[in-house]
């Protein structure tokens, strides 16, 4: 039998028994097991997801996130080349320095061959640095700044799900060709607001907009009357939300308050997923337009992962947690087609390998460490359209990899620009 292990920090190890592969004729299980730990580190593969479990983007991902890992581990069979795969999972409570401090114990004490997830750009980047230094892959879902496979790009860091590139190209040139073509933004003051903004109001001006302003706000704030009001009296048509999670639900929410949108202008949510539109409700969300990388009910595959992932949680999942399901099943077919979970084996073949899966059928990874993906594009439901609760979304567009992500040749990244 296969062994799922899942433990969190300081927590007690628990094991879920999976059906293993049968023995071949003549070798014994111990033969086997000996040969299977002598290509994989420890005699286990192990995979921790680090993200935000308590605060602004618990529903971002967090919990959800994990679920989905599990999943992927047993949709691979409970284990890869004989050996067991082990989830651990944490919360960085979006700190930099406690993010880095988990990771550095995860690879130096607990053998950790891979980390994902990586809630916050700010924890992404720092987390991405030190696996750099200990040589050990990252592979980012939850955190957005295309900085991760631009500038800041890694030979062992990808990024998979989305990035603010791909946010700006489908919401930002949406909004300013159907009409909104002067923008101002609310940005978070981090890594992740600074990227989405410089990225939409990019696509903002490539399409004839113009920015006509900004204002900062802290992360995980709660007060944004101030900002709201220099957004009004800047009579821009659009305002564009650089945020996320509950920061962006109350954005809106205040916003209403207000009557921002009741005076003309409309709100740009540039990153907002499916559990903070169900959270915030589609009476206040109707109308909102949005990109996502993933959607519950595209089609019978979807609608069949989505259905299997309400059973466990309660909730459908969103395009954050269906891609750690990818980045974890990916990780381990390339450590299945590798023989070994030694890091420059498996980062060669989660290059050379396409991804097909629940998530997507036509992704490819770039050089850069970019996983390359259609996106859509969505607008929230009317109450009166929407046939269930979590039926929220209608299908506007969908925009091809290849439009929705930079190349190579664009991205900035070091391991590409001189070539």
């Amino acid at each position: 039998m296969g062994r799922i292990m899942v433990k969190g920090i300081g927590g007690a190890a628990f094991a879920v028994a999976l059906a293993g592969t049968a023995l071949g004729s003549g070798v014994t299980a111990s033969q086997a097991q000996d040969s299977a730990q002598g290509a994989y580190s420890g005699g286990v593969v192990r995979i921790g997801i680090l993200n935000d479990q308590s605060g602004l983007y618990a529903q971002f991902g967090g919990a959800g996130s994990v679920e989905a890992a599990r999943m992927a581990v047993e949709d691979i069979g409970g284990k890869v080349g004989g050996v067991p795969v082990e989830i651990l999972s944490a919360d960085h409570q979006n700190k930099p320095d406690i993010a880095s401090a988990i990771a550095r114990q995860w690879y130096d004490r607990d053998g950790v061959d891979a980390i994902m997830e990586l809630t916050t750009s700010s924890v992404a980047l720092a987390v991405q640095g030190l696996s750099k230094e200990k040589k050990k892959i990252t592979i980012t879902t939850g955190a957005a700044s295309s900085d991760l496979t631009g500038k800041a790009c890694t030979p062992y860091g990808y990024h998979w799900a989305y990035d603010t590139h791909a946010l700006a190209v489908g919401t930002g040139g949406a909004l300013t060709r159907s009409g909104g073509k002067t923008w101002f933004f609310l940005t978070a003051d981090y890594a992740f607001g600074t990227a989405l903004e410089n990225d939409t109001g990019a696509v903002v001006k490539a399409n004839g907009g113009t920015v006509v302003g900004s204002v900062r706000h802290p992360l995980s704030n709660q007060d944004f009357s101030s900002f709201l009001l220099q957004a009004q009296g800047s009579k821009a048509q659009v305002i564009g939300l650089a945020n996320a999670g509950l920061d962006t639900s109350n954005s809106i929410k205040q916003a209403a308050e207000y009557g921002i949108t009741d005076g003309g202008q409309k709100l740009a949510a540039l990153l907002f997923t499916l559990s903070e539109v169900h959270g915030l409700g589609i009476k206040a969300a109707q109308g909102l337009t949005l990109t996502e990388g993933w959607y519950w009910d595209l089609n019978d595959e979807t609608r069949a992962f989505g259905q299997r992932f309400m059973k466990r949680t309660g909730r459908m999942p969103n395009m954050i947690q269906t891609g750690t399901y990818s980045a974890v099943l990916s990780y381990l077919k390339a450590v299945k087609a590798a023989g070994t979970d030694e890091t420059d084996a498996v980062n060669a073949k989660l290059k050379e390998l396409p991804v097909d899966d629940v998530f997507t059928h036509n992704g490819r990874v770039q050089k850069t460490g970019l996983m390359v993906h259609d996106m859509y594009l969505f607008e929230i439901k009317k109450p009166a359209d929407s046939k269930g609760e979590w039926d929220l979304y209608k299908l506007v567009s969908t925009i091809p990899g290849q439009e929705a992500y930079a190349s190579e040749a664009e991205s900035g990244c070091p391991l590409v620009a001189a070539k």
